[in-house]
Parts: structure tokens; sequence; C-alpha cells
């Protein structure tokens, strides 16, 4: 005897089989999405944006931005992954620069860019995201620094989560020295700079290299001073011509240099500065024109005018006209580029494949090669040492900053030729 199958049956049957079939699709879907490229890699930048130091960082956080948006309009990485900038204000504040890295982390940074903030800042940065990445496998972030240079970053207290993408205090130092051998009119050098980590690196390398260089000048004094605090440096200028200096070895960025030249000019003290970045921030040409007496030498991978650089010109002259804004740094632009070069490269958005794609990476820069020294994962760049100078129309010939100075080249070293030794101990996941 055959039954005929109930019609309550025949529905089971049929409601189950279309049920398997949107399970099936909706895993086929799944995997087809974790096999995709992820939509946005998102970046957090953390930096001053508020206080005295804004200037700094707002012209480091408009660099970021640029280079980021020209990466994007390219095509983004891994074949369409766009990178989104998520910005902090870090206040200049260890405690506050926690608090952006816990936003960061919740809003789904994988990267951080800093640099500043000083070195204290980054160094407590980047000793937080090691102890987040230790606890949180697979949820790792890695710190990208553009402009934090002290040695212990990628010497002592190096981490793999660390990349430095600016010369360190040691080779800015190194040709600083290398320069002054060769300037017999540097004979009393008085060591002037900011209370904290970076400053007393600076002032202890500019003696360690200096005297090396020449063992025939004579440091005749030497003082600290509150960072971002100090108002009129008339009674610091007073000690320094007391001293009987012709020169000054001092760390001093944004407000604290400008503050400092002023002082000085209002005076009458003609004083030579040897500093590592000050001439990148706005505002220090104009304190130099308006101080009228004075030089100020300090060290970068480029500075506007330099000649036979047609990359940064072409870059420079792209920036100006998408932001309104001067170009300064070409190692801050670098920075996201070298970010997207290693995530193409590991062909991932994973953390650990970046960061090892990054080591040893050589990339074809506006400033020539570089290259991300594996050991320590410091950054070969190349340096020039140039003066803030009146236009003359032979060694400088471009004003800045609506003034009739600008930069003069002193001498330039490639990155191999500055490279120091390291004390890096690399602990890898």
């Amino acid at each position: 005897m055959k039954f005929k199958t109930a019609p309550s049956a025949r529905w089971a049957r049929t409601a189950l089989a279309s049920l398997l079939c949107i399970a099936g699709a909706a895993h086929a879907q799944a995997q087809a999405q974790a096999q995709a490229p992820q939509q946005t890699y998102k970046i957090a930048y953390i930096d001053p944006l508020s206080g005295p130091f804004a200037n700094v960082g707002e012209l480091m956080l408009m660099h970021t931005q640029y280079a980021i948006e020209d990466i994007n309009a390219k095509g983004g990485v891994l074949g369409g992954t766009k990178l989104q900038l998520l910005q902090f204000d870090s206040k200049l504040s260890a405690q506050e620069s926690q608090s952006a890295l816990q936003a960061a982390i919740d809003q789904g940074a994988k990267a951080i860019v800093t640099g500043g903030s000083g070195s204290s800042v980054v160094t407590a940065l980047v000793q937080s995201v090691a102890r987040w990445n230790q606890r949180n496998p697979g949820k790792e972030l890695m710190v990208l620094n553009h402009s934090s240079i002290d040695p212990e970053m990628t010497g002592k207290a190096c981490s793999f989560w660390h990349f430095q993408t600016e010369a360190n205090t040691a080779m800015k130092m190194k040709a600083l020295a290398n320069y002054i051998k060769k300037t017999p009119d540097v004979k009393k050098v008085y060591l002037l700079n900011q209370d904290y980590a970076h400053g007393k690196q600076w002032a202890s390398y500019g003696r360690q290299l200096v005297g090396l260089a020449r063992p025939d000048i004579q440091f005749v004094g030497e003082a600290l001073h509150p960072i971002g605090r100090v108002k009129d440096f008339a009674p610091y200028v007073a000690n320094i011509k007391q001293s009987g200096a012709d020169s000054v070895i001092t760390g001093n960025w944004g407000q604290d240099m400008t503050l400092l030249l002023k002082a000085a000019g209002d005076a009458g003290y003609k004083l030579r500065y040897f500093n590592h970045s000050a001439g990148s921030i706005p505002g220090t040409v104009t304190a130099v024109s308006q101080a009228k007496l004075g030089e100020l030498t300090w060290v970068a991978e480029w500075h506007p005018g330099e000649a036979d650089t047609p990359k940064v010109d072409a870059l420079a002259k792209a920036y100006k006209a998408k932001t309104g804004k001067d170009f300064l740094a070409p190692r801050i632009d670098m920075t996201p580029r070298l970010l997207a070069a290693a995530i193409n490269k590991a062909g991932s958005v994973d953390t650990i494949k970046v960061a090892r794609a990054l080591e040893d990476l050589t990339f074809d820069s506006v400033v020539g090669p570089v290259r991300m020294r594996g050991e320590d994962h410091q950054l070969l760049l190349p340096q020039v040492v140039n003066t803030i100078a009146p236009v003359d129309g032979k060694t400088v010939k471009v004003g800045w900053e609506g003034t009739n100075y600008g930069f003069r080249t002193d001498a330039v070293y490639t990155g191999n030729e500055l490279a120091q030794g390291t004390d890096c101990k690399m602990v890898r996941p």
C-alpha cells in the first residue's frame, strides 16, 4: 500500500531545504567578507592640538592628513582598502596620551602616528602599546614616531612595536659636530635645554660629540628650564652672556625656541644656535628675522629652498596648492607612506605581519632612498645641516614666512654616514 505524504510534511521538508540554502549562502558570504580586503585601516594621530605647542601639532597633523589622502586617492592599500585618520589631542601630557590611546583602541585603530609630544610622552605610549599587545593577541597596534628622537627609543628601550622615522639625537648631533669641526669661530659653548628626556640627551650628546670633534672648544655653562612654561628667557640670556659664550647648543623647539631668540635679540646679544629641528617649526624664521642678531643652524632631511630636490619641490607645490600652507617636513609625509608600503608588502593588515614587512624596508622617498633598519627600527635617512640666514641671491635664494630670511645649505650627510651602533635587544613576538 502506498501512502501519500501529508501536505504539512512536504512543507516542512521544503522549509528545511530553504533554511539550509540560506545558511549555506550566509556562510559563503561570511567567508567572502573574511577574505575580502578590510574597507578601512584606522590610524590614530596623537599629538598636541592645544596649548603652547598646538601650532607644532597642527603642522604635523596636516602633513599626515595630506599623505593619507594622497594614498587613498591612488587606491589605498591592498587594492582598495582606504586609510582613515583618527585625531586625538595629547595636550603634551603622558596621562592625556594614555586616554587618547584607549579611545583609539576602542575605535579600532591599528597604528599610532605620533612624535610631537616629546620623547617621554612617546616612550610612555610605546610602553602602553606593548602591554596592550601582550594582553590582547590578534588586536595588536604599532607606533610610528616621526619626531621624538631620544636614541634610547631605538636603543635600550627599543620595542618591536615602535618605528622611528626621524634621525635620532645622536645622528643629528653627529651631523652638527662634523660641521662645527670646520667652523673655527665656534669657541665657547653654553648648553641651554628643556628639562625633559630629550633636552638632557641633546646636552649630553653635545658635550660628547662636539667635544670629540673639537677638543679645543670650551663648555662654559649649562642650564635646564621647564618645557613650554618660560615666558621670558631674559634671565637665561643674561647668564649665557655672563659666561662669555659665542654659541648655544639648545634642543629648544616651538615657543621655547622663538622666545629664546627674541630675548637674545632684545638684549643685543649675537649668538650662534645649534639645534635639531627648530627651523622646521612655524615662526622660527620670523623670530630670527625680527631678532636680526644671531644664526640658527639646525638639521633636517630637507629644508625649503634646498637646491636639486625636484621630488620634494613637486610635493611641496602640490601640498601648498591643496592646503594653502607651506610644506616643511618630508619625513612626516613619508611616515604613512612607509606604513602603506609595508602593508602592501605584507599583503595583510595584520599588525605583526606589517611590522615584519617594515623591518629592513627600503623606500624610494622624495629625499632619496631610505631604509628602516631591522635591528632597532631606526630609519636611515639623509640629514642636511643648514642655517637660517638673509637672502643673498646665491646661498639663500628664497625668503620664508614673508621675510627676507631663508635657509643656507651648509653640509649634507647620508643616513649611513650618521648611523650609530645600537644597544637594542629586540624581543619579537
